[in-house]
């Protein structure tokens, strides 16, 4: 028997006066200050509306709409002064149920939608406009992946890295790329200050420039040797993990179906 699949939205998109739009949580007063906010405002300006926010349906008598996701984009379509924006209906009310399922976009996801942009004709200036940046932050996120292997993009395609983490991966060859990425994936942990100790860790040989020797701020020859035998013990149990997890997981699996019977 074929299950009936639930839709997360409408199928089609709807018109909506701005003024029948009732928010669900209220901005802070500093959020018109921020840069998030200018930037927002600089893109609907220059290209328009690109996603649109997402609504649910009242059920009271008024009639009107709440609003799940975009409560800076109406916001912002307030301050222009733009009456009615097209919204995508959402079948489910809940705003919290809608928002823990969205997946913000990550850097290299980033990344190649500017190349697209570019690719289309359009110029690093607007893109640059549209996002509220220096033309110069447009020209570093189209060569963010300059130097990163294909396996390591691969592996971090959708999480949330910033660019410094890629500066930082640029200085190893490719299967130190591989290992400190998925080292990045197991922890969960894709911060500065973590790919810096993969990187104080990391053997000289397996640096681009291994005649050059590795200068950290704080840390003594002595310590980045010490680290580095850390880490490849880690390196080591996460891979040992990794081989028997299937064999524990199936074991794991036929116990719990015998525990109840």
């Amino acid at each position: 028997m074929i299950k009936k699949v639930h839709l997360g939205f409408e199928n089609d998109c709807v018109t909506i006066p701005v003024a029948d739009i009732l928010p669900v949580r209220v901005l802070s007063k500093s959020i018109k200050s921020s840069r998030k906010y200018t930037q927002i405002t600089a893109s609907i300006r220059e290209i328009g509306l690109v996603e649109p926010p997402v609504v649910a349906r009242n059920g009271d008598a008024s009639g009107g709409w709440l609003l799940l996701d975009g409560h800076v984009r109406i916001e912002v379509l307030k301050d222009l002064g733009q009456e009615q924006v097209e919204c995508l209906v959402s079948t489910d009310d809940e705003a919290f149920t809608y928002n823990k399922r969205i997946s913000r976009i990550a850097p290299i996801q980033e990344h190649r939608m500017i190349l697209k942009a570019i690719e289309r004709g359009v110029s690093e200036e607007k893109i640059a406009a549209a996002l509220d940046l220096n033309p110069r932050s447009i020209q570093r996120k189209v060569k963010l992946l300059d130097g990163i292997c294909p396996e390591a993009i691969a592996i971090l395609k959708d999480k949330a890295c910033t660019a410094a983490v890629f500066t930082h991966l640029r200085k190893m060859i490719a299967l130190r790329q591989i290992e400190a990425a998925e080292l990045m994936v197991n922890a969960n942990n894709y911060s500065v200050a973590y790919i810096s100790a993969i990187l104080a860790g990391t053997p000289q040989a397996q640096l681009v420039d291994a005649n050059k020797p590795k200068r950290i701020k704080g840390v003594t020859p002595q310590a980045v040797a010490r680290m580095e035998k850390e880490l490849a013990r880690l390196q080591e149990g996460i891979t040992q993990i990794q081989d028997t997890y299937g064999q524990d997981h199936l074991q794991l699996t036929v116990l719990r179906g015998y525990v109840a019977k």
